[in-house]
């Protein structure tokens, strides 16, 4: 018997106590009456929805600024409160949380896209123990429950308030910590070891693919291709089987250099309406949340055609697809992409600008050697089934069995 059982079995024999949250605290929201301005002359630190979405504790030093006026009334932040994602475009993303694990040095707020929880003071959940039981599954599919949405799902608070979650004795928490801090910390050192092998990557693709004048002709891009404009649909449009398309949002997300599959399809009685990119093009998110998003490619490399969203354009040309696909994460073009990206709230590239970029054109046996070695590389840093990779993946499946185990208790009657 493990020493969190002989505690649960000493401490609470009967079972754990289950509470809503309405009883346990109460909700606060973010941000409110800001401008655009507000945020390119900021004075105080606020906490992003990335910020949220991505950690597991709310990162207090991340360098987002807002101004915030002498006796302006916005909540700011305390140690133990949940700050929660208020809204996403999926169901499984809406609702996750991050939790303030250290008193702030300085008030620090939370952006309008997202709501905080503050625990009263009786309440007993430690910040630690929150951090995890916010996202085991039993408390996540309530907090997916309580959205609702078409094309965008939004959380609402009434219904928020009614999940129930387990409150053991602090001394059955704090153990419970103790083995989860140290998967998340095991995990964090891979990860951290990963991500410096990322970097050698990024380094040597950088030097592989930095021809200089001389060794090699460069062209515009609108000289060896053409761009082709996707057509417009929405998540309504999304089904389980219809056809194959490419919406500028998965691009940063679900694909890497090439695919040859999607993951996501239309309504087939759409066909006629779209605009489709075709094997060996470059499909390219001509939208973004930040510059460094805008840009970002994947080379279609499937046996048909694929539709493509109206924010994308499809590249068709004939160097190798690979080739143009590793040359558009080089830091060389980013920094001449970031010329042309319109820095609105959301930014935005153009099919014209994007043909002004030029491009190295080497030999195409000189094109499919470096092609060889950075896949090798790509693999390395990014394949699940080999390497560092597949060994996180491993462990953080490890950590996901065991959190739902020591999270999942017997509620008392």
């Amino acid at each position: 018997m493990s020493k969190i059982d002989r505690l649960i079995a000493e401490l609470c024999p009967e079972g754990v106590g289950f509470r809503p949250l309405d009883e346990l605290g109460m909700t606060y929201g973010g941000l409110t009456g800001k401008s655009k301005a507000d945020f390119s002359a900021g004075n105080a630190r606020y906490v992003s929805y990335k910020n949220i979405f991505s950690n597991l504790a709310v990162d207090l030093d991340a360098n987002e600024f807002v101004r915030i006026g002498v006796g302006e009334n916005q909540n700011s932040l305390a140690l133990g409160d949940v700050l929660f994602t208020g809204s996403s475009e999926t169901p499984d993303e809406v609702g996750m949380s991050s939790v303030v694990v250290e008193k702030p040095k300085d008030a620090i707020y939370l952006n309008s896209f997202c709501f905080g929880y503050r625990f009263n003071d009786d309440a007993l959940l430690l910040p630690g123990f929150s951090k995890y039981i916010f996202r085991s599954d039993v408390v996540r599919q309530q907090i997916v429950m309580s959205a609702s949405g078409v094309t965008r799902f939004n959380i609402s608070k009434k219904r928020f308030l009614k999940t129930r979650i387990p409150v053991p004795p602090l001394e059955v928490q704090r153990e419970i910590v103790k083995v989860l801090d140290t998967f998340t910390e095991l995990e964090a050192e891979l990860e951290a070891e990963l991500e410096a092998r990322r970097r050698q990557y990024q380094y040597y693709r950088d030097a592989l693919l930095a021809f200089r004048a001389q060794d090699v002709r460069w062209a515009a891009m609108a000289e060896v291709g053409e761009f082709i404009r996707g057509r417009r649909f929405t998540k309504a449009d999304y089904v389980e089987d219809g056809v194959a398309c490419i919406h500028y949002g998965d691009i940063y997300t679900q694909y890497g250099t090439a695919t040859t599959e999607t993951v996501s399809h239309v309504r087939s009685d759409m066909a006629p309406t779209l605009r489709f990119a075709k094997p060996g093009d470059l499909v390219i998110a001509g939208v973004g949340e930040t510059v460094e998003d805008v840009g970002k490619a994947v080379a279609w490399l499937g046996e048909g055609d694929v539709a493509i969203h109206d924010d994308c354009f499809a590249f068709r040309h004939s160097l190798n697809p690979k080739f143009v696909s590793y040359y558009f994460q080089t830091s060389a073009f980013h920094a001449e992409k970031n010329k042309f990206v319109a820095r609105a709230k959301v930014k935005r590239l153009s099919g014209e600008s994007i043909g002004k970029l030029a491009i190295p054109v080497p030999p195409p046996e000189e094109q499919e050697r470096i092609v060889a070695i950075l896949d090798r590389f790509d693999a390395l840093v990014n394949d699940i089934s080999i390497g560092l990779p597949a060994e996180i993946k491993a462990r953080r499946q490890q950590y996901e069995h065991y959190r739902d185990q020591l999270l999942t208790f017997q509620e008392a009657a």
